[in-house]
């Protein structure tokens, strides 16, 4: 398969993967007009309590979201992958209640959120699938919830071993046996509610386990099945094209 490679693409293989598109919905989606920028490290596109008036769509690179603590501290709520746009609710809930931000450099498109309720009126199944897309990320939320307050740290970091080579394969841009992790351990350790060292003492644990292996930033899965066992993963949550025609 081949991995998609201009924002366009990738937008329309994430709506893809988790709704169906017409032939005149694609070409609608190829139609959109955006601009794309570079977006520096550690800096944040959205900050909690902004008005934003437009959405961004994640061309390259992950990219999280993310509540400050009074002490400063920061917990990430979740991750988003290239074709991601985010915050597609605040397209009517006005003021953001978190904030978007990146570690590594990343590409993001920026689209006005009258532009994408246009374009939700105007088709459809567009429509569909952006609300789809809402639900789903509610979903994602609320099994990381479980995940946090329900597992300890070597299932945990499991779980999100699991879940992010399962949407990033569907996205076609992953390899069959792994993926190449653009995550720092403080950033796992962030999303997971872990010390950055228990973050990197569990890693060696699953290396240990023969579950997974590293070769540099390339995360590579040993036994996918015995994987999924030390995490309890079931992808069902993701609500996935693929999953649920199998």
């Amino acid at each position: 398969m081949r991995s998609p490679s201009t924002a366009h693409d990738r937008l329309i293989r994430k709506l893809e993967s988790i709704a169906d598109l017409s032939p005149d919905d694609r070409r609608a989606l190829q139609d959109l007009s955006f601009g794309t920028k570079l977006v520096l490290p550690n800096q944040s596109i959205v900050q909690e309590g902004e008005d934003p008036d437009q959405c961004c769509l994640l061309v390259k690179g992950p990219i999280h979201r993310y509540k400050l603590r009074p002490n400063g501290s920061r917990q990430i709520l979740s991750f988003h992958l290239p074709g991601d746009i985010l915050d597609l609710q605040n397209l009517y809930l006005t003021r953001s209640d978190h904030s978007i931000g990146i570690v590594v450099p990343n590409q993001v498109a920026f689209v006005p959120h009258e532009t994408l309720k246009t374009l939700a009126d105007d088709c459809p199944g567009i429509g569909v699938a952006f609300w789809r897309d809402t639900l789903i990320d509610a979903a994602i939320l609320r099994e990381w919830i479980v995940n946090v307050g329900a597992r300890s740290a070597q299932p945990r970091i499991a779980h999100l071993i699991c879940e992010l080579f399962t949407r990033l394969k569907a996205l076609w841009l992953s390899e069959e046996d792994g993926f190449t992790l653009q995550l720092t351990q403080a950033e796992i350790g962030e999303a997971t509610g872990l010390s950055t060292v228990h973050v990197n003492r569990t890693l060696q644990d699953l290396r240990r386990s023969n579950l997974i292996a590293s070769e540099g930033r390339f995360l590579r899965i040993l036994n996918w099945a015995g994987l999924q066992r030390e995490a309890c993963f079931d992808p069902a949550y993701l609500h996935l094209k693929t999953l649920e025609a199998a």
